[in-house]
């Protein structure tokens, strides 16, 4: 299998997740000292941004000072696995710690677990749909939300379930709702529910590395009619009627967990944190402020949250189920990406920063999935050369020995015309097909040949409406102007990346999550 599914699946390089921007994990040289009494350092989800004030509140309760990492859930499950949490980290607090019982070599670094709140997940459909399709949210299942997909009366974006914990739940929730699984999610199930599992993702017209992302990319198409995230997520938008489907649904209870690595006093201190977190005051402000259920009897959900009980859907029993089920979406259910990588091979580039390029490219090919184009558009002064590849089922080796081939002969020459080969990378993706399809963009240095930026601006005002939700993704590179790569990343929807602040490869793989 050429891609990295996480553990596989559980080993991938996952990007952040949910309400917060993708955010890498922390470096490898990060400077990890010992906390000041008093003070935990928690690897968190990074959807727990939204948990500042509640852990203010906390700190006044009881003396201890929270220090959180943020970090994609599937990246943490990764540090705990291969010992990088020893020593750094006093604590975890994952949306979920289902992964860590697929990954042993994980689970035995944490020695406690209490969870905090939750959050199932759920679909939020536009409210005028909803009433389009005769719908009663209470009476909804997923096998009528795959039926309105198959009639082509529903299309939704999820995030990527590869690095997103809300995107590979919610897999799983269809995955086992389809299937009828009553226990742990098997392979049989997953074969059994492949053909409506592969109806379902039809409908499936915008993909993510983080629900921040998402939700923007959803407000600015205007032409999707859903979204499937977690429920608290959801909650956040107007105009969506959430549901939660009535067979059953997976959620995230926010376990906050202390390590194996750490000593009695500090574990003490994780005691007393999590205490706090479950007091009905803290509760009642965890449902009121981020709109998570609270796990504590005595506090009723916020107003608005649906009381009714759901079924929890069984998650994959083993690593080989869940490596399956994400290798199944990735290569065979989901829609094929298309990119076109506008890649500067300037005099600039010339030596370290050209290598450092090639080996980036070359580690990615690892991850391009089945049935997907690649197109790779070096430029200088004005596009070198238009190479498109595609990784073909029935034989992949070759398409990727070739991405490999042409990544290897890039030489560096000439100026930079950025918004020129912009708009040649446009005019090659031609009229819209049924593929996630960006443009990713990777530039050393400032626009200093061929259109201007107004030109671009003009250009890219005058594309059909296929071309214009066509987004580009900026990498900051080398001695790139971050004012010049935004307005371009915010012009087309897309999301500006910073290869300066951590590894050109990072970037790239992280990318991965929008493709």
């Amino acid at each position: 299998m050429r891609r990295r599914a996480p553990g596989s699946l559980l080993v991938a390089a996952a990007a952040a997740t949910l309400l917060a921007a993708c955010t890498a994990a922390p470096e490898e040289d990060e400077d990890p000292d010992a906390a000041a009494p008093g003070t935990l350092r928690v690897l968190a989800s990074s959807e727990l941004s939204d948990m500042t004030p509640v852990l203010e509140r906390v700190e006044k309760d009881t003396g201890v000072t929270v220090r959180p990492t943020y970090i994609g859930t599937l990246d943490a499950v990764d540090m705990l696995a291969t010992g990088k949490t020893d020593g750094r980290y006093d604590a975890v607090w994952l949306s979920s710690n289902d992964y860590l019982r697929l990954r042993p070599d994980a689970e035995k670094k944490v020695v406690s677990q209490t969870p905090v709140m939750s959050s199932p997940v759920a679909i939020g459909v536009r409210s005028a749909v909803v009433e389009e399709l005769g719908w009663k949210p209470e009476e909804v299942t997923w096998s009528r939300i795959e039926q309105a997909v198959r009639d082509g009366r529903l299309t939704y974006g999820m995030t990527d379930p590869a690095r997103s914990n809300s995107g590979f739940s919610t897999l799983v929730s269809v995955a086992s709702a389809l299937s009828g699984a009553q226990s742990a999610l098997t392979d049989a199930d997953v074969t059994k529910a492949a053909p409506r599992l592969k109806e379902f993702f039809k409908g499936q017209k915008l993909t993510s590395g983080s629900s921040g992302w998402l939700a923007g990319a959803y407000n600015r198409r205007g032409d999707v009619d859903a979204l499937l995230n977690y429920e608290s997520v959801l909650k956040g938008f107007e105009g969506l009627t959430v549901i939660r489907p009535k067979d059953g649904v997976v959620t995230a209870d926010y376990p906050l967990s202390s390590l194996a690595s750490t000593d009695a006093a500090t574990r003490e201190d994780v005691r007393r944190v999590t205490e706090a977190l479950r007091s009905d005051a803290v509760q009642r402000l965890i449902t009121d402020r981020t709109l998570r259920r609270p796990v504590v009897a005595s506090v009723p959900p916020a107003a608005g949250l649906d009381t009714g009980r759901r079924r929890e859907l069984p998650f994959p029993g083993s690593r080989s189920v869940a490596d399956g089920l994400l290798d199944s979406y990735e290569n065979e259910l989901r829609r094929p990406s298309r990119t076109v990588y506008v890649l500067d091979t300037s005099g600039s580039m010339e030596g370290g920063r050209l290598s450092r390029l090639k080996s980036a490219l070359t580690g990615l090919t690892g991850d391009f999935r089945d049935r997907e184009e690649v197109t790779l558009m070096p430029f200088g002064s004005d596009v070198k050369s238009v190479r498109t590849h595609v990784v073909d089922p029935a034989d992949p080796r070759s398409g990727l020995e070739a991405i490999r081939k042409d990544t290897e002969a890039l030489t560096a020459e000439g100026d930079t015309a950025i918004y020129t080969s912009l708009e040649k990378a446009y005019g090659h993706l031609g009229a819209g097909r049924d593929t996630f399809t960006s443009i990713v963009l990777m530039t050393d240095g400032e626009n200093t040949a061929g259109a201007e930026a107004e030109d671009f601006d003009a250009f890219y005002a005058g594309l059909d409406r296929d071309r214009r939700a066509t987004p580009v993704f900026p990498i900051l590179f080398g001695d790139s102007d971050r004012a010049e790569l935004e307005h371009i990343a915010d012009l087309t929807g897309g999301r500006l990346f910073d290869a300066r602040q951590g590894s050109l490869d990072g970037a790239f793989e992280e990318i991965r999550g929008y493709q």
